[in-house]
């Protein structure tokens, strides 16, 4: 008798102790809620990146000024990026996702203008992986080749003529 009580009484205990295992914070794991978790701690937010822009790098290759919009295959849906060139230096108007869930790191990249400022940064395509988001940031950086194609094979069209003369 003494030991099905005790085993009633652990069992018990066991149930009690096992409800309180759940999340310290609200949130889905989102960087909001990481956020939260690491204020807490009191240390620094690892998803805050200072990027530096140099207001004189140009972008490389020959491109025509005007707005140009690029698509790329993010994690789950279509990234589009809206630049606009002027005099070869890229500004990116707008970044875009579709179906990006909210916990991904690409969805705080988009949103908080990460990707942006790491584009006009680069000058182009050529920028670091957000952590968290490496395949969304391979689509924006497809969507940002995509826009400046666009630019290139504008740029080469008024170089040439109707009959592909050079003018």
């Amino acid at each position: 008798m003494k030991k099905q009580a005790a085993v009633a009484c652990g069992a018990a205990a066991l149930t009690l102790g096992l409800t309180g295992c759940s999340a310290g914070f609200e949130g889905t794991g989102s960087k909001d809620a990481a956020s939260a978790e690491q204020l807490a701690m009191r240390l620094d937010d690892p998803w805050d990146q200072e990027i530096t822009v140099d207001a004189q790098k140009k972008a490389e290759g020959e491109l025509r000024d005007g707005v140009y919009t690029g698509t790329g295959k993010g994690m789950e849906g279509s990234v589009t990026v809206t630049l606009l060139v002027q005099d070869n230096r890229i500004s990116c108007l707008e970044t875009t996702q579709e179906g990006e869930s909210q916990s991904r790191g690409g969805y705080e990249a988009v949103r908080d203008g990460t990707f942006a400022a790491m584009i006009e940064a680069a000058q182009g395509s050529d920028i670091d992986a957000v952590s968290g988001a490496t395949i969304t940031t391979a689509g924006v950086k497809q969507a940002v080749d995509d826009a400046l194609a666009q630019a290139e094979a504008a740029a080469a069209a008024s170089a040439t003529g109707e009959g592909g003369e050079a003018r």
